[in-house]
């Protein structure tokens, strides 16, 4: 059984990695394999029961598990994609009738929501059932072109109302970047079909104030509770947290407590997470059987443990339904589950079998569970709780049970979180021996209390007393994160390292006392020396981000790391610095960057700046930024201008504009000022241009001509018409050319104009949108290789460009 459910998952886990999903031909081979194995085994002549027999029959049944896990995931793969916009569609205004279907989350210029189509108004349009809509305010920008000119009135949309709507839809589409996170992918798992804005001058009409469907009235419960706890906590710094343990919704979390909360090893605590819940049913279990056995007529109905065990699994179930149903509480209610239907079936089972049971149900109903990392470190803890607590024999006291627990989850999930994220806490024991019974036993028992409490000032206690207690817990977090060693952090280890490092973990979680437990530290040695190849003396790796309608730059020499421009802030919660560029940055192994080149001051191009700068450290700051920019007063800065010049490895780094007296002369806009910067090696060159335009190409083309030719071009200004002059590509004679832009960004860019531009140069031309990130390694040989991230990261529900290039 435990097997079978692990090739079932395993099965699922590989459609998951697949560039193409299995034709219709091989799925219906499959079938017909699997029905065959699992039909030979019934065959008389296998009706023996030796051992070689018995092997057999075991392995015919993991591979027919497998079949069918991959068999699964890949018909619900087909019947979900099948649920697609059409890119005839993209940005086109369509008519569409639906239910507001999940709580609206407030953004800095609007509001967001899922939203539920039933009806397509407009004649021949296509348009999936779900969808994730913007409504943004007055004054506010959106993703498009017609959401800036069309900002509109707010209207105040309520989970389960009927509505009719005119609105812009495109694609999921996300940014693809080496160690960076996939946007699509996640779409797909939330069955998010399209994203887009209403227009308003189309007109916004309510038809139904509440339609009665039970999910429709989970969410209308849940917008309840979060509308509560907003009010009672209005303006308190916390409240996002306290809304994020009673209903799961984290989007309200500061991104500087996120990091506090990272460092520290208890992110899983801000979040819904199995212990929450396991806590929550063992209060109910303990409650109901405490007046449930005083009753004789109660008892001789439904012995107690019975009916204590339907109370706890029914209040696990509702905390899981407010919660959002996450993976973890998915986990934990299953197992719950199990453990009632063998409970009340007088059957005995153990715990490995009851977590193989949640895994397969969770997998089963959705398969791409298996690239969440809260499923494989929701499932890992547990498991690796119960191979170093199982099959103990006597009483243990409570304080070595709580030491044994928390060096089994530090060690066990030690390899996950440094493949997953590159970094562990090196703090979390510390920090989780008081958060979590501060969280789970106090903070969140009495936030669910006050926020299901009918609404007055004595209901409110419980709320602040809840809040309270986390702002005690928060001061103590935030004191271990200032620690200078409060975290390890490490390059992004190759997926095969996994495999030794749970071997050394289990042999590690071995009983005390059996004979060289401490050989398992040898399985760590893979994972821990796997470090990325760095170019050799006169060698560069540079990469071109994907980061949307914007601009970031890694460029690596043998020992050196410079980053130019730093990507666009998103909104104040998130921006590409950490998001982006600070990913791929600790997946390469780099932990410190030695020069920092911000071309201008363009929210697309410095937005993320000041994330970079508080989360590694930089050797030197060059730009062209105002005296007022956001710089700490630490932080060793200067101005780029022309002649500037380093070399590092023998590769040669050459600031070629903006001229020095141009800082003098304040009618130069910042596009102008962008510092342009040619980084040339043995094998070739690159040239950076930030946003220049039509009159600095000229100035370059007069003044530094000799200096603008170069193998690689970042295109000036996203491929906008106001840059990139036919003389000016001329002088550049690029045989590479990559423009970083937005997918359908509002702009339009890159303008077709200059697309032809390039392309009548035979210039080989990358585009963000369409290739994602660009790798380029220039080599001794005086080879330049080339790589676009959408075509190495090959996933079926990525869309292909490759013949729109």
């Amino acid at each position: 059984m435990i097997l079978m459910a692990l090739m079932f998952v395993f099965g699922a886990w590989n459609v998951q990695h697949l560039a193409q999903l299995p034709t219709l031909t091989w799925l219906l081979f499959a079938l017909f394999v699997m029905v065959a194995t699992i039909a030979i085994q019934f065959h008389p002549r296998f009706s023996s029961n030796s051992q070689p027999l018995r092997f057999f029959k075991s392995t015919l049944r993991c591979a027919a598990a497998f079949l069918f896990g991959l068999c699964w995931a890949s018909s619900y793969a087909y019947w979900r994609i099948a649920d697609e916009l059409p890119h005839a569609w993209e940005q086109k205004s369509i008519a569409i009738e639906g239910i507001v279907a999940s709580v609206p989350e407030a953004t800095e210029v609007g509001v967001r929501f899922k939203f539920y189509v039933e009806k397509i108004l407009t004649k021949g349009a296509v348009v999936p059932k779900h969808i994730s809509l913007n409504q943004y305010r007055r004054n506010s920008y959106g993703g498009s072109k017609s959401t800036e000119k069309e900002a509109i009135e707010s209207n105040e949309f309520k989970v389960g109302e009927r509505w009719s709507l005119v609105v812009r839809l495109k694609r999921p589409h996300g940014a693809v970047n080496p160690h960076g996170f996939d946007f699509e992918s996640w779409a797909l798992s939330e069955n998010i079909r399209a994203t887009g804005s209403i227009k308003s001058k189309a007109g916004i009409k309510k038809l139904d104030d509440f339609v009665w469907q039970p999910r429709y009235m989970v969410e209308f419960l849940r917008e309840k509770v979060q509308k509560r706890i907003e009010k009672v906590l209005a303006g308190k710094p916390y409240s996002g947290i306290i809304q994020a343990l009673v209903m799961g919704d984290d989007s309200q979390i500061d991104v500087e407590d996120w990091q506090v909360f990272l460092r520290t090893g208890t992110s899983h605590l801000m979040s819904i997470s199995g212990l929450h819940i396991t806590m929550l049913a063992g209060l109910a279990f303990a409650f109901v059987s405490f007046f449930w056995r005083r009753s004789h007529h109660l008892v001789m109905h439904l012995p107690t443990r019975k009916a204590a065990t339907v109370a706890g699994v029914v209040i696990a179930l509702a905390y899981s339904l407010i919660a959002g149903f996450s993976v973890p509480s998915q986990r934990t209610l299953y197992m719950l589950f199990v453990f009632a239907v063998a409970l009340w079936s007088g059957r005995q089972l153990v715990i490995s079998q009851v977590l193989a049971m949640a895994l397969l149900i969770v997998v089963m109903l959705d398969p791409w569970a298996v690239s969440s990392p809260g499923f494989w470190l929701s499932f890992g803890a547990v498991a690796m709780l119960a191979y170093a607590l199982g099959g103990r024999i006597g009483e243990v006291h409570w304080f070595q049970a709580a030491l044994k627990t928390q060096y089994a989850v530090t060690i066990g999930m030690l390899p996950l979180l440094l493949i997953m994220f590159g970094q562990t806490s090196i703090v979390s024991p510390i920090a989780n021996a008081f958060a979590i019974p501060l969280i789970s036993f106090v903070v969140t028992p009495l936030a669910l209390l006050g926020s299901f409490l009918p609404a007055n000032f004595l209901t409110d206690i419980p709320l602040h007393v809840s809040y309270k207690a986390l702002e005690v817990g928060m001061c103590a977090l935030k004191w271990l994160n200032e620690l200078p060693m409060a975290t390890w952090q490490q390059h992004e280890p190759a997926a095969w390292t996994l495999i030794p490092a749970i071997f050394g973990v289990l042999w590690l979680l071995l009983p005390r006392g059996f004979p060289m437990r401490w050989m398992g530290l040898v399985g760590f040695l893979p994972i821990l020396m796997n470090v990325p190849i760095r170019p050799a003396l006169g060698e560069m790796k540079v990469t071109v981000l994907d980061v949307g309608q914007g601009l970031s730059v890694v460029v690596q020499t043998a020992k050196h790391n410079l980053v130019y421009d730093a990507g666009p802030k998103f909104n104040e919660q998130s921006d590409a610095g950490s998001r982006i560029v600070m990913p791929f940055l600790r997946g390469e192994g780099i932990k410190k960057i030695d020069g920092f080149v911000v071309s201008h001051n363009d929210i697309d191009h410095s937005g993320g700046m000041p994330s970079i700068l508080a989360l590694m450290p930089v050797r030197w700051l060059n730009s062209s930024l105002p005296d007022d920019a956001d710089i700490p007063a630490s932080q060793r800065k200067m101005r780029c201008y022309a002649g500037q010049q380093w070399l590092w490895d023998d590769v040669k780094f050459e600031i070629i504009h903006p001229r020095a007296d141009s800082y003098d002369d304040k009618r130069i806009k910042d596009n102008d000022r962008s510092c342009v910067l040619k980084v040339t090696s043995q094998a070739g060159s690159v040239l950076l241009t930030g946003d220049i335009e039509k009159a600095d190409e000229l100035q370059l083309i007069n003044s530094e001509a000799d200096k603008l030719r170069s193998d690689v071009i970042v295109v000036p200004h996203h491929g906008s018409k106001t840059s990139s002059t036919s003389d000016f590509i001329a002088a550049v004679a690029p045989s590479v050319s990559i423009i970083t832009n937005g997918y359908l960004n509002r702009f339009g860019h890159p303008k077709p104009v200059i697309l032809e531009r390039y392309l009548a140069t035979n210039s080989l031309l990358y585009r963000s949108d369409y290739n994602g990130a660009v790798e380029m390694r220039f080599m001794h040989d005086g080879n330049i290789q080339i790589l676009s991230w959408r075509s190495q990261y090959k996933r079926y529900w990525l869309d292909n460009f490759e013949n729109l290039n």
